[in-house]
């Protein structure tokens, strides 16, 4: 196969680039870009996602196992700072909800290093996964659209397919050369349960008929947040007055009257506000054949840490900050290959722990991540995708808090998925070697793990309205440092939180089933899971105090998921450009460790229904979505109560479906009711948001 001179030329660059984003050894999370999927021969399959639009399905799916995708003006109006807070309501995602400032998704019961969160299929190259107060880098307000991934394609991304990916892809490497001169995409948004401003705004400038230069910047603010009851669960509360009231027979009148307030709290989450920006810029070269581009963040972003109660309470506050420069380049071929994509960034990360006012523990993370993957052209029923990665970090922690050595994570990856269609079948495999290696600093312990992982899927279409579907995975996950080497007081999660250096690799095997119906006005999908693991990693409260702070021992057993997640949507009326809607879905997963009992934090069953009017000019929904009590809780874990969210929104677009504008008034628990999320750490004194009205407007020319 004989290259152009160009094309050389770009894969020469692109080389030369992913070199210079490698420093000494430091590096990030093992992750993996999606695979470019080609357009299905089965009359149903005309996408590669299932698209949420208003929550909706529209039936595009991958045959083996559809990714949920929140894109348009779905994403524009559950947009949030926080990446686990926006995606909450999609079908069997829940969030960590840890505070107003910090939140990652929760997947099928899973969360932390069990799910990836990516930027265009690279790592986010920070210190989100090491404890539930650090927070996602990453700018939301900057992102096209976001992909829920389970089945074979995860693979791509990590050798543990159990917990799923979430990849969020952004617009700072153009892909296309724009029309016109240049374009401009802004947004702003006002809501009231914390008096949030949000907004931002991003333009893509043609320099020359195959060079773009991308430009944005968006800023958000919030105060305290305002909630529907009492700030402290039952539980809490009761324990906290017992508490005041020792205090007050000791004489401690002032202590007991701190408890007390602190006990009777209603209306706002003290120390809950946040505030960031971010500015970034990227540059490409695209022409027929292939692209360049390079992109540079600078991220900023300072949240409170709402206080568990205390008779000397301290306020505590993170202040983060990212640099972050991204490369992706491609070669389009002819040939065995269609397309050679390299990608790579480099992170340097670190954020402070803000204790009385003064700075406590410190983090820094400096992460580089580097894949290169080959896309197969389509040779009769048979394509596919091959690659390998490599990912290091290096974090160091400074401070009297010091509840982790320094240390060193490297990775190296090879992969493949491979598919072959025959008639009305879909047979899929995906294979990945992993090797993960895990170093204090100073060298005093040292871990090597080997993981390999295979997903085998396969999708019938016995009509062309009608998918049935089935995939067996096995994973392994090597444990994370946090996981191996924890020990100590972290302020910031007000907890004391202990590890086990002696873990070894964790291992699943998980089967999915399901049903996917599109008869164009009729959508339909239902899905069905269970994992077995042989050796869970997990951190479980032991009910043991240390200075007031609770201890969570991570410890490794047998473990069994099991899940169903459902939904659907009708239109059934339509006259013109008009349409009346109505969806709904249920989510479940029952967790336990074996001969232990229940999981902690995992979400409980979930329902919810919504009826929607669509106009070219008019969107108008409704819904209401009901979550049930969580009663299994492991020992020493609170129960949450049952609540019901009812949620409201227009979308007007002023100058039609293709217009420039969009006007969107959305408003969430109208009824402001109090809630608790049963997969946050913070349950007990860190309710979900009450009433909140939500303006928002977008621009785009």
């Amino acid at each position: 196969m004989t290259l152009p001179t160009s094309r050389i030329a770009l894969l020469v660059t692109a080389s030369a680039l992913s070199s210079a984003l490698v420093p000494a050894p430091a590096a990030a999370r093992t992750t993996t870009a999606p695979v470019a999927s080609d357009t299905s021969s089965h009359p149903q399959e005309s996408g590669a996602d299932i698209i949420v639009t208003g929550r909706l399905i529209s039936g595009n799916a991958d045959p083996i196992s559809a990714p949920v995708v929140l894109s348009g003006e779905a994403l524009t109006r559950d947009l949030r700072p926080q990446i686990g807070e926006m995606l909450a309501s999609l079908p069997g995602v829940s969030s960590t909800g840890f505070a107003p400032g910090v939140s990652r998704p929760v997947l099928r019961g899973f969360d932390g290093p069990r799910v990836q969160v990516l930027l265009d299929g690279i790592g986010s190259l920070d210190a989100s996964s090491v404890s539930a107060d650090h927070a996602v880098s990453l700018d939301t307000l900057n992102i096209d659209r976001v992909e829920v991934l389970h089945g074979p394609r995860v693979l791509l991304y990590a050798s543990d397919p159990a917990g799923g990916a979430v990849n969020a892809v952004d617009k700072r490497i153009p892909r296309k050369v724009p029309e016109k001169a240049f374009t401009v995409d802004a947004l702003g948004s006002f809501g009231t349960a914390a008096d949030m401003v949000n907004g931002g705004v991003a333009t893509d400038i043609r320099l020359a008929s195959r060079l773009v230069a991308h430009l944005d910047a968006s800023y958000y603010h919030s105060d305290d947040l305002r909630v529907g009851g009492h700030v402290l669960s039952p539980q809490l509360r009761a324990q906290t007055l017992a508490q005041a009231s020792d205090l007050a027979d000791a004489g401690d009148l002032t202590g007991a009257a701190t408890l007390a307030q602190q006990a009777n709290r209603r209306g706002k989450i003290a120390n809950s506000g946040t505030e960031g920006w971010t500015l970034g810029g990227g540059l490409a070269f695209i022409d027929d054949g292939g692209d360049i581009g390079v992109s540079v963040q600078r991220l900023a972003t300072d949240y409170g840490i709402p206080p568990r109660p205390s008779a000397d309470p301290e306020a505590t506050s993170i202040s983060l900050r990212q640099t972050r420069v991204d490369l992706r380049a491609g070669l389009n071929l002819s040939g065995f290959l269609k397309r050679l994509e390299v990608r790579g960034a480099y992170g340097d990360y670190e954020h402070a722990e803000i204790e009385g006012g003064e700075i406590g523990t410190q983090f820094h993370n400096k992460a580089v991540e580097v894949r290169v993957q080959a896309d197969q052209a389509r040779r009769g029923i048979w394509s596919g995708s091959t690659g390998a990665q490599y990912s290091s970090s290096q974090l160091d922690i400074n401070g009297d808090e010091k509840l982790l050595p320094n240390n060193n994570s490297d990775r190296f990856a090879v992969f493949t998925l491979q598919r072959l269609e025959v008639g009305r079948f879909d047979l899929e495999g995906a294979l990945r070697y992993e090797n993960t290696r895990i170093r204090t600093i100073p060298a005093r312990d040292y871990r090597n793990f080997d993981q390999y992982a295979a997903v085998a899927g396969a999708a019938w279409h016995p009509t062309d309205t009608v998918t049935l579907s089935f995939n067996y995975a096995h994973g392994e996950r090597a444990p994370s440092a946090e996981e191996l080497f924890i020990d100590g007081m972290h302020d910031a999660t007000q907890s004391y939180e202990r590890g086990n250096p002696n873990f070894k690799v964790e291992r699943s095997d998980s089967i999915e089933a399901g049903a996917r119906y599109n008869g164009g006005d009729i959508a339909a999908s239902v899905t069905v899971f269970g994992t077995n693991f042989a050796n869970f990693i997990t951190a479980v409260p032991t009910g043991e105090v240390i200075e007031d702070f609770p201890v969570y021992q991570y410890l490794q057993a047998p473990a069994r998921f099991r899940g169903i997640e459902a939904e659907g949507g009708v239109t059934f009326a339509r006259w013109g450009d008009k349409a009346i809607k109505a969806d709904g879905g249920v989510d479940y997963t029952h967790a336990r460790l074996v001969d232990r009992g229940p999981v902690p934090r995992i979400p409980p069953v979930r329902a919810r229904g919504g009826l929607q009017f669509d106009s070219s000019a008019f969107t108008l929904r409704g819904e209401v979505e009901w979550n049930a009590k969580q009663t299994r809780v492991t020992e020493n874990e609170n129960p949450t109560n049952a609540f019901t969210l009812v949620n409201a929104s227009a979308t007007w677009r002023p100058f039609g479906e293709q217009g420039p504008l969009s006007l969107i008034l959305a408003a969430d628990n109208l009824l402001d009711v109090t809630g608790r999320l049963a997969a946050s750490e913070t349950r007990d004194f860190v309710p979900i948001a009450g009433r909140d009205v939500r303006i928002t407007a977008r621009f785009t020319y």
